[in-house]
């Protein structure tokens, strides 16, 4: 059983066939997801899923670039969203300072981080970390404000002494596609060497599609890529990776 511990159905591109994939990849051994927001939208469609099937889960939260234009009553809607009981995470939220350059618009990054941060705790629930160019600021962030649930470094770039110190703060490691990338040595070097109760997959499907599918639109049974690449690198066996990761997933989110 493999647990897709971030994938975005609620996205337009699988959105509008999503029983399709759901069906293809339940095929291929994926038996739960969590469907993470990244707005308003996105993050009511997450709780639609979430109620329609009882092997989906919600996370509804501010993606660090769109959270720069939602309107506030988007924003209190979107907060209510975390009383649903399907809802097991805040997330996506974070930094990225790839697409945003703009000193005062990363400032607001970091106060809504801060304050989803807040939110979590409010709500008991972890958070799931989009960190994109920002790793110093996304740990210095995390370091001084404490996630009493803990959460996850979603489709985690970062050096492996970095893996430790957020692993360090209560977070797991999520590995997506990249990680079977030929040219990915710092990521299988993590993988490797992280404890492997730390450890989870995901897709982030629609994006980022694993070895040897790159640059098409990723869907949620293509984690069985992950998963392989993972087993191989550990030297375990694809069962024993499946096993620990949905028993993660499983610890990290409540469940």
């Amino acid at each position: 059983m493999i647990f897709d511990t971030h994938c975005h159905l609620n996205a337009k591109e699988l959105y509008k066939d999503h029983e399709k994939y759901i069906i293809s990849a339940k095929n291929e051994g994926v038996a739960a997801f969590l469907v993470v927001g990244y707005d308003y939208l996105s993050s009511k469609i997450a709780v639609e899923l979430a109620e329609k099937f009882d092997f989906i889960y919600a996370a509804v939260g501010y993606h660090p670039v769109d959270v720069l234009k939602a309107k506030t009553s988007e924003l209190e809607k979107t907060f209510e969203l975390l009383k649903h009981p399907k809802v097991v995470a805040l997330g996506e939220i974070g930094l990225d300072y790839h697409w945003i350059e703009d000193a005062s618009e990363r400032e607001k990054q970091k106060e809504f981080f801060i304050r989803q941060i807040e939110l979590a705790n409010e709500n008991e629930l972890p958070i799931i970390i989009h960190n994109r160019d920002a790793t110093n600021d996304t740990y210095q962030i995390l370091k001084e404000h404490k996630v009493n649930k803990g959460g996850i470094m979603h489709c985690y770039s970062g050096s492996l002494a970095m893996a430790i110190e957020l692993i360090k703060l209560g977070f797991y490691i999520s590995m997506g596609g990249p990680v079977t990338f030929k040219n990915a040595r710092v990521p299988k070097e993590v993988v490797k060497a992280i404890p492997l109760d730390k450890l989870l997959v995901e897709t982030d499907c629609p994006y980022l599609a694993p070895h040897p599918l790159r640059g098409t639109i990723n869907e949620p049974k293509n984690i069985v890529y992950t998963v392989k690449e993972i087993a191989e690198l550990r030297e375990k066996s694809i069962e024993e990776i499946e096993k620990t990761t949905f028993n993660n997933a499983k610890k990290i989110l409540g469940l």
